[in-house]
């Protein structure tokens, strides 16, 4: 074989080879999210978020997430986050407005976004944020684990860090509509068909155990339900009185079958469409 057959098949080989990662510049962003495949962590410039003096209804979470969130922006010690409970109430809003807080606050904290299915790839993503200056919370929206599923062994290189131990910059925040992160069915079967019930789904049942705060979000009622409308119109400048929230708001949520922040927004959305006016 000549030595041109040989170029090429090195330039091929180079090509399709995956090119050795490198740490963007950290400070064109102070939100990232982490890809695979390959790896890479691309800036977010402009996060979907709200203030979070507009999370009402949840002002307990808020304060304790926030006071976390400071702590560890800080430097000082600070617990993995699990927010779970009832759709629609604000736990992922609640992270990512907790983090621009925090940063008016203090500044320099960066929130990096992992997908569930990428969670195999964290102890990658953990090797190279523990040799940077920032403090990062990695936030997972949505958390939890089917039939057959060994993510969650993956997690648990975030919250209990293996033989290095967490990395001292690096916290874990994560939403879940579950508490224990699986289906309750799952835990029931595996209790009653198991030698020893009590060791049977220790193992998945404990991951949870694992983050130092557990924040439960329960569905609104109908006033608080009304509270987060005044308060988004108030924010937006959207003139409308209390009666006419009231009369609308309560047939908005009925057509959706419950009451929630997520509704809430969706009704002043469309409200703001109707009157021709943009919520910026």
């Amino acid at each position: 074989m000549d030595n041109d057959a040989l170029t090429r098949i090195a330039e091929a080989l180079e090509r399709i080879s995956p090119k050795p990662f490198t740490i963007p510049d950290l400070n064109v962003a102070d939100a990232f999210v982490w890809h695979v495949g390959p790896d890479r962590l691309d800036p977010v410039q402009n996060v979907n978020r709200i203030d979070i003096n507009l999370l009402v209804a949840i002002d307990r979470p808020r304060d304790i997430l926030l006071a976390n969130t400071l702590q560890f922006a800080r430097g000082l010690p600070a617990n993995n986050v699990l927010l779970w409970g009832a759709r629609g109430m604000g736990k992922s809003s609640l992270v990512k407005s907790a983090h621009a807080e925090a940063n008016r606050q203090i500044g320099g904290l960066k929130l990096v976004e992992v997908q569930r299915e990428d969670l195999p790839s964290i102890g990658r993503l953990l090797n190279i944020l523990r040799a940077q200056n920032h403090r990062f919370l990695l936030f997972c929206d949505d958390l939890s684990f089917g039939h057959d599923d060994s993510h969650y062994k993956s997690l648990k290189a975030v919250l209990d860090g293996g033989i290095e131990g967490r990395p001292e910059n690096v916290a874990f925040y994560a939403t879940s509509n579950r508490r224990h992160l699986m289906p309750r069915d799952m835990i029931e079967n595996e209790r009653g068909t198991a030698i020893n019930p009590s060791e049977a789904v220790e193992e998945k049942v404990s991951l949870s155990d694992r983050f130092g705060l557990w924040l439960g979000f329960h569905p609104c009622d109908q006033d608080a339900y009304l509270q987060m409308i005044r308060g988004y119109c108030d924010a937006y400048n959207i003139e409308i009185s209390d009666d006419e929230i009231r009369g609308e708001a309560i047939e908005w949520q009925q057509t959706r079958g419950n009451r929630s922040g997520r509704v809430a927004w969706q009704y002043v959305v469309d409200l703001a469409g109707r009157r021709g006016m943009q919520l910026t």
